[in-house]
């Protein structure tokens, strides 16, 4: 039967639904470009994203000038030659930068130290609201430390360092309020710019220094800090407060401060291990001239 069937003749040309297809495929091509011309972008957002993932998988930092600049594509389209660097192989290379550092990050770690520091601040001065009330003591934030003042009122008699009983809990609430804070105590002693001179004190400098060694007796006194975070300094009439012009302002610069310094009770050095062995009936002088004097009979 296949012997008698008359062949097929095809038509000439393309389908029919070649065309509507083809339309379908036009029209489509045109809504898609419509859609990511509408689209928008955070560019700031996909700088730090594209510097992260650099980071991550690492990118070409140099490239020879005779070649192309890569890495340009969506993220950054500008490109600016940098300054050639020789190289022992007699090879000019060029650097390309981040341009996702130029763009400031919100929320630093600088400004999350200073919230700390400020909450912290304000723990110490609702823990001794009352002695403030009194005028006892005051207590302010200064750059990046908490310093607490005590003033002369209330706690030493006038030209000396006994300090007088009933201040005593008031050091010893300030103890209970510092104790689970960080940072360096640095306690330093503060007079007028009065001359003294007596059996006990021959300038301002020693008795600057000791209310500053007074205060700490107390502040070390059955307590859980550690004795290492503690610092002594005396500054007699150096840094006034107001000028010594009147007794007020005299009354304001004789004081002790209590300062939490943050940022450097990890720069302190490292303790020196103490030998075990030490001979105790020779001191350092002797020591040292043995070991010269072995040295020249060697």
């Amino acid at each position: 039967m296949s012997d008698n069937c008359e062949p097929v003749k095809c038509p000439e040309g393309i389908p029919m639904w070649v065309m509507t297809f083809a339309d379908l495929m036009s029209l489509l091509l045109a809504f898609f470009v419509l859609l990511f011309s509408f689209s928008e972008m955070d560019a700031q957002k996909y700088k730090q994203v594209a510097g992260s993932m650099s980071e991550a998988f690492g990118v070409q930092r140099q490239v020879k000038v005779k070649d192309p600049p890569k890495g340009i594509n969506i993220i950054a389209r500008e490109f600016s030659p940098g300054r050639t660097k020789p190289t022992p192989l007699n090879q000019v290379r060029q650097s390309t930068a981040d341009d996702y550092n130029q763009f400031p990050v919100l929320g630093t770690n600088r400004d999350r130290k200073k919230s700390d520091l400020e909450k912290e601040g304000e723990k110490i001065k609702l823990a001794l609201k009352d002695e403030i009330e009194k005028g006892l003591i005051e207590v302010s934030i200064e750059d990046q430390k908490i310093v607490i003042r005590i003033q002369e009122k209330g706690s030493f008699p006038s030209g000396s360092a006994q300090m007088i009983e009933p201040f005593k809990e008031v050091i010893m609430k300030i103890n209970k309020a510092i104790q689970h804070s960080n940072g360096k105590i640095v306690v330093s002693g503060h007079t007028d710019n009065l001359p003294i001179h007596n059996s006990h004190f021959r300038s301002n400098w020693e008795l600057s220094a000791s209310r500053a060694v007074t205060v700490l007796h107390e502040l070390s006194r059955n307590s859980t800090i550690d004795k290492e975070r503690f610092e002594i300094k005396a500054f007699a009439d150096t840094r006034p407060l107001a000028p010594n012009d009147t007794p007020s302002n005299r009354a304001k610069n004789r004081r002790v401060e209590v300062a939490l310094v943050y940022g450097e009770d990890k720069d302190m050095p490292p303790r020196s291990p103490v030998p075990e062995n030490t001979d105790k009936g020779k001191d350092t002088g002797s020591l040292r001239e043995d070991s010269q004097s072995a040295a020249v009979n060697e």
